[in-house]
């Protein structure tokens, strides 16, 4: 079975568009949300708060989302630490649910923010970057996260530019009103499956 990975920026709609995959029973790994699982292990917890150097845990032990965000972006030799220490073991949670779930289907999705910075996209049989204007990625992640245009743009800093991205991509998948997703997706999963046979 083929993996097709799929990233973009923060704010153009992975997840939007991963959800149409499933819709045609393309079975999708979170691996942003695999990788968030992860911090509720009191051991990664502590390997991560020794690598950022800080305190990043509430008073019951908890992750501290916010203080850790702020530590990442602020540091971007810590967030690549950091990220160098959890990528593996996403890798595994992968492979784990490749083997588990995933029945029957030509090739499966690796959604993953960071799919070229952590060479993910190394594995992949092909890659789709989803893509839409800054202004609205913007305003996306200031909607869904409550958090403020300049701290979107600090974490837009420290992750690949679009285009970097865009040029290394098979499928490109334009999420900015100009051409509906749905017929995007299909064509692409058309032509994934046409190249797996």
């Amino acid at each position: 079975m083929k993996t097709v990975g799929l990233t973009g920026g923060i704010g153009s709609g992975k997840t939007t568009v991963c959800h149409i995959f499933e819709a045609l029973s393309v079975p999708v790994f979170y691996a942003d949300t695999e990788a968030k699982k992860l911090y509720s292990d009191p051991d990664v917890l502590a390997k991560v708060e020794q690598i950022a150097g800080m305190p990043i845990c509430h008073s019951d032990g908890t992750l501290n989302r916010k203080a850790l965000a702020d530590i990442l972006f602020a540091y971007p030799q810590k967030l690549a630490a950091i990220n160098t220490y959890i990528h593996p073991l996403v890798a595994e949670r992968y492979e784990q649910w490749k083997t588990e779930y995933v029945r029957e289907a030509l090739y499966c999705i690796r959604e993953a923010a960071i799919l070229f910075e952590s060479g993910s996209h190394a594995d992949c049989f092909r890659v789709i970057v989803v893509t839409a204007p800054e202004e609205e990625r913007i305003r996306r992640v200031v909607q869904r996260d409550g958090i403020s245009p300049n701290d979107v743009r600090m974490r837009m800093n420290v992750q690949m530019p679009e285009d970097e991205k865009i040029a290394n991509a098979d499928y490109i998948i334009h999420n900015d009103g100009s051409q509906p997703l749905i017929r995007q997706v299909v064509s692409i999963h058309h032509n994934i499956i046409n190249h797996c046979r």
